[in-house]
């Protein structure tokens, strides 16, 4: 790690699943370690007992939650919060208090990235059961964190894999609300939010394919008239905005297209479109990206994996794809933004409020 790399928060998720082990693999992989300072956020007990699980050695710097934050972030901090026993967790089993450790850890970690200690935020699988236990009304991540930091503007869940991502135009909606929500100005505003998020991540000139809603893209009207009123016009629209994109071409086969290499990502209309083809093409890799955010939050796609916690074989490949994502647009995010005072005692006061 060099004194320009980026910082993430890096929040310990649901302390049930297989997230201790994760967190404990990830701070200590070394491409990960020199790609960002890390700043984990959890308690050291837990963290202990992931290590054991995963096999792992811990190098940690552990500060409270209201000590000073090193300059030096060669080596990754803790900080302890010091907030569950993980004796008093029965691994594989939703529970009140596996979700408010998760919840308060990523609290934290969002407050430390609102007052510019760090560039990006990142995160092991939460149990949605389990943040509802604490938080009755906890709809996903997204909303959560649009509540807790109080942002205005429009965020979106993309997923993505090593030379392909997948951006949605609708996400937790039922099938049946889908149509209505499909317009020129919703497809237009996520074409937008990806090619930000494309460039971020590195990409220069981003190339687009937008999926149909109908079968065989309407068959020319047969099937649906959305591709010929709503999509192909907000398409046309996008690339006189300049945006690199084409479409619509049928989702059955816009996939394909994609993996052959003439997309960076596809931009699906709802939720199973794209996501079935993305867990299928990586399931042990993807990576989900809440973007549109002030700064980049990432975490691995797929979820707590209760069947297999404690278990130790838990595949690492998307937690660290997770943290090496979240460290290059935090890169990008460090150029764009001045330097940040304040001190950790901002953020604890912060996730108080």
């Amino acid at each position: 790690m060099t004194d320009a790399a980026p910082v993430i928060a890096f929040a310990m998720g649901d302390p049930a699943g297989i997230s201790p082990e994760l967190s404990a693999r990830m701070l200590a992989d070394p491409d990960v370690r020199a790609a960002a300072g890390l700043i984990a956020i959890g308690d050291r007990r837990v963290l202990e007992e992931g290590a054991r699980i995963a096999g792992v050695p811990l190098d940690l710097h552990v500060i409270a939650p209201d000590a000073p934050l090193p300059r030096d972030l060669s080596r990754p901090v803790l900080v302890d919060l010091g907030t569950l026993d993980p004796s008093t967790i029965q691994r594989g089993q939703i529970s009140e208090a596996g979700g408010r450790f998760a919840a308060e850890n990523f609290r934290y970690a969002l407050a430390l990235a609102m007052r510019g200690h760090a560039d990006a935020v990142s995160f092991t699988p939460f149990n949605k059961g389990a943040m509802r236990l604490h938080v009755p009304d906890y709809d996903d991540e997204i909303a959560f964190t649009a509540r807790f930091i109080g942002f205005q503007g429009t965020a979106k869940e993309f997923n993505v894999l090593e030379g392909l991502w997948n951006a949605r135009v609708t996400s937790h909606v039922p099938l049946s609300g889908v149509a209505r929500l499909i317009t020129r100005e919703a497809i237009l505003e996520n074409l937008r939010l990806t090619e930000t998020a494309l460039r971020d991540s590195g990409l220069a000139s981003p190339r687009i394919g937008v999926a149909a809603l109908n079968p065989h893209a309407g068959d020319n009207g047969n099937f649906g008239r959305e591709e010929i009123e709503v999509i192909g016009p907000a398409v046309e629209e996008a690339k006189r905005q300049g945006i690199g994109c084409d479409g619509p071409y049928p989702s059955d086969t816009v996939f394909v297209r994609a993996r052959r290499g003439e997309f960076d990502a596809v931009l699906t209309m709802y939720h199973d479109q794209g996501q079935i083809a993305m867990k299928l093409i990586g399931f042990e890799e993807g990576v989900t990206l809440l973007g549109g955010f002030p700064f980049p939050i990432c975490t691995p796609a797929h979820g707590t994996a209760y069947d297999i916690a404690g278990k130790g074989i838990a595949h690492p490949g998307a937690a660290r794809n997770a943290l090496l994502l979240a460290a290059r647009m935090g890169a990008a995010q460090r150029r764009r933004r001045p330097d940040a005072a304040g001190s950790l005692l901002d953020a604890r006061a912060a996730m108080a409020a």
